[in-house]
């Protein structure tokens, strides 16, 4: 990014969030029906206050805040800059009202404008470096909040019992024809890591050496039809398939299927953006937690990859045109545990809690998917989340010797 298109990205980020908000009603902005799911009215205050918190308040003269209560409604995990709600109880926001949050938007949009057009350019070179970098973040930061945008209001709306439609901006995902292939990746020492003069996030620095044993990765992800025979073949039911932890979160939450799996009357029907339907047997098999891509993998005599061979094979595959290795429909589960690259350090302030106060007990996952904005993700981006988690557009890609 730079000062001259500053402003143009700004625009188009910020309207995107409202454009995916576009098909609610006001009664669905304040749905948070489990705790990793926040309502969307809060997302638009999240983002907004980001840049408030971080941009307004701290380097436009003059500028008076929206309200002096927002810093702790909108507040999501920074314990540098200050109390606030707690995540489970950001449901029961029902104030600020749906209008007052545009408002709040209306009015950061407003200031950050003109502070880009003006308060930027009287800067000195190294304070604009400094503020265009953090700028570029806080818009991956609004991007990273579109895509849970998408996953929240999908959860809301297919555990709603009408199952309404919601016409979005995210694609329908491809389906696949054929069998799987497999594509040998050599024994090597390869890099990992972003190296680059883009943007990327902190927890992919830190370019490294990785030993890579031979193996062969499938050129698409496993389908709707191809995980039927895991859940057909009793799948759910032998524990032989599953990781302690897994078999006790199956048992636990009596789990049967992917989520929005819902079987009607002998038939097994999905919930997608376009509302309950049979389930597409040649898409990707979607919404899965890591414990159910860990037991479909070791089921069929597989197993998922770590994020080191899904990044070398990603890169490597890349440039060969014989090979076809497509990313992006699903995030795609890996084995490797979230932790920190070798050299790893957290920036000063509330800016280092971004990623790396969550390097424990969560899962690496790559690849991007149909509900990530274009041009966010890259092949070193590190998403995570714990293992039994499975409301974002999550897949099984497999792997073997």
């Amino acid at each position: 990014m730079t000062i001259e298109n500053a402003l143009d990205l700004y625009t188009s980020v910020r309207e995107r969030s409202v454009a995916l908000c576009k098909p609610l009603q006001a009664e669905d902005y304040v749905v948070q029906p489990v705790v990793e799911v926040s309502p969307p009215k809060w997302h638009l205050g999240h983002t907004t206050w980001f840049f408030e918190t971080f941009f307004l308040k701290p380097y436009k003269t003059g500028y008076k805040e929206f309200h002096p209560e927002y810093n702790f409604v909108f507040n999501s995990y920074y314990e540098t800059v200050g109390a606030r709600v707690l995540r489970t109880d950001r449901g029961n926001l029902s104030r600020p009202s749906v209008s007052d949050v545009y408002a709040y938007r209306a009015h950061v949009d407003e200031q950050m404008r003109a502070w880009i057009c003006n308060g930027m350019e009287s800067m000195d070179n190294n304070a604009m470096s400094e503020l265009t970098s953090l700028l570029e973040l806080g818009l991956n930061h609004e991007q990273q909040h579109q895509e849970l945008l998408a996953t929240d209001i999908k959860y809301i709306f297919g555990h709603n019992p009408l199952f309404p439609s919601y016409q979005t901006l995210i694609p329908a995902l491809q389906g696949s024809t054929g069998s799987m292939g497999w594509i040998r990746v050599p024994e090597n020492v390869y890099e990992v890591g972003y190296k680059g003069d883009g943007f990327c996030f902190d927890n992919e620095l830190g370019v490294h050496k990785v030993y890579i044993h031979e193996f062969q990765i499938a050129d698409r992800l496993v389908t709707n039809a191809e995980y039927l025979e895991f859940m057909r073949s009793g799948g759910y039911k032998d524990f032989r398939h599953w990781l302690g932890e897994g078999w006790q979160w199956v048992n636990d939450n009596t789990v049967q299927a992917p989520m929005y799996w819902y079987e009607i009357d002998g038939q097994w029907m999905n919930y997608s953006p376009d509302g309950l339907k049979p389930i597409a047997l040649d898409e990707p098999v979607q919404h899965v937690s890591f414990y159910e891509a860990d037991a479909y993998a070791a089921w069929i005599g597989a197993r998922l990859a770590t994020e080191f061979e899904w990044e070398v094979a990603s890169n490597q595959l890349q440039q060969e045109p014989q090979h076809k290795f497509q990313y992006g429909e699903l995030w795609e589960w890996t084995n490797s545990a979230y932790l920190p690259y070798p050299g790893f350090t957290k920036a000063a302030g509330a800016i280092g809690e971004y990623n790396g106060k969550f390097m424990v007990n969560q899962m690496v996952l790559r690849g991007g998917s149909v509900a990530t904005p274009a041009g966010h993700a890259r092949r070193t981006y590190r998403n995570f989340f714990h293992p039994p988690l499975r409301w974002q557009f999550m897949g099984i890609r497999l792997v073997k010797r």
